[in-house]
């Protein structure tokens, strides 16, 4: 039963923290970010990775991002396709670019160098996401815009880690070709199968006889989705995005949202905002104290600047612009999950590993406040 006390201490501390966080004029996730440090090896040591966490923590991020993908305006994104093409284009040449530059600044082989840069041009927009929905922007032109960017740059620099192993000889298996004929079959089946089938499914699935039919059935579309991403080389959130946003065309959108989200943001949500600060430990970071300045601010600073790029020369003025680079700025768990193939394959040194992850850690951290404070004052209408 011991994973029952860190479950109840997970949920205790995140809502605590993130209301602290709140009255101190931060978004709530901040507070809930730390509160996963607080509680794990870096601090405490009370909750620890693996097993449930692991697992739950999962459905938290996929729930969080079906959630997004229900309140997300399709016509919207569809408007705002070619500022989400340039920000996600220009989000992965200029961190790629400085990571690079990182690296070898530091005596980093070329292609350690290079697999920093891969690392720093991944983007995770599930903190972003609930930030933006916090601050009621979610369904704003620069919320869609950072979403349609987020699907992207997973696209791109899946590509690009895969370009990366083959020709470095730690995926000489790995054909460039196959890998984007599975990104298109995954959009191409995702559209086909969220437009004919989705709503199919849930009005033969809502007369059910049995406790809240429709809400299951939207469970299964969405881990159905997230699975099918995963086995197409996809992140699995993006699944689950683009199955929130197929059933919220149809019309059990209203009942599927009232009901997910206290399942979601009162049991799996909290686990997954923990789950990030349980990777911190500073164990043998002391000799490595500057790369990991350098590395932090060089990856927050080169995302910024990439997206208020791309943002800027499709339309944006100067403060939409830079809201838009801040919530691209988080690397989260995708990051995390490149870093430890990058370990396993031989193209980042183990005493260099620790460092990353904190880096990855510090973008997730400081991208509430750079939203918070890129929104401040600004009339709703100009969001919209």
């Amino acid at each position: 039963m011991e994973f029952i006390l860190e479950l109840m201490l997970i949920i205790l501390c995140t809502k605590l923290a993130g209301d602290l966080s709140v009255r101190l004029g931060q978004p709530a996730v901040l507070g809930k970010l730390l509160a996963g440090i607080a509680l794990g090896p870096a601090v405490l040591g009370w909750v620890s990775q693996g097993g449930f966490i692991d697992q739950a923590a999962e459905i938290g991020v996929l729930l969080l991002m079906f959630i997004a993908g229900l309140e997300t305006d399709l016509e919207q994104m569809r408007r705002n396709w070619q500022s989400a093409f340039a920000v996600a284009v220009a989000g992965i040449i200029v961190p790629f670019a400085g990571g690079y530059a990182a690296g070898i600044a530091f005596g980093l082989s070329t292609t350690a160098s290079l697999f920093l840069g891969v690392v720093l041009s991944a983007t995770s927009v599930s903190i972003s996401v609930q930030v933006l929905k916090d601050m009621n922007r979610l369904n704003s032109r620069e919320g869609t815009t950072i979403l349609g960017a987020a699907v992207l740059d997973d696209v791109l620099v899946v590509v690009l880690l895969a370009v990366m192993m083959s020709a470095f000889g730690t995926g000489a298996d790995i054909s460039i070709g196959a890998l984007i004929g599975k990104k298109v079959l995954f959009f191409a089946v995702v559209i086909a199968v969220g437009w004919l089938v989705v709503p199919r499914v849930l009005k033969w699935l809502a007369p059910l006889k049995v406790t809240e039919a429709v809400v299951s059935a939207a469970l299964v579309i969405c881990f159905a989705f997230a699975y099918f991403a995963e086995e197409l080389q996809m992140a699995g959130i993006i699944g689950a995005f683009a199955a929130g946003i197929a059933i919220a065309q149809t019309e059990f959108k209203k009942t599927v949202e009232e009901k997910i989200e206290p399942i979601a943001y009162s049991l799996f949500v909290p686990v997954f905002f923990v789950s990030i600060g349980l990777n911190v430990s500073f164990a043998g970071i002391g000799e490595q104290w500057l790369f990991l300045l350098v590395v932090s601010v060089v990856a927050c600073i080169t995302k910024l600047a990439g997206g208020w790029f791309g943002a800027r020369v499709t339309g944006f003025d100067g403060r939409s612009s830079l809201l838009i680079g801040a919530g691209m700025v988080s690397r989260g768990e995708v990051a995390l999950i490149i870093a430890t193939m990058g370990l396993q394959g031989g193209l980042v040194l183990p005493n260099y590993y620790t460092p990353i992850i904190i880096a990855v850690i510090v973008t997730t951290l400081v991208t509430p406040p750079l939203l918070k404070q890129f929104a401040k004052d600004r009339p709703a209408k100009q969001f919209n």
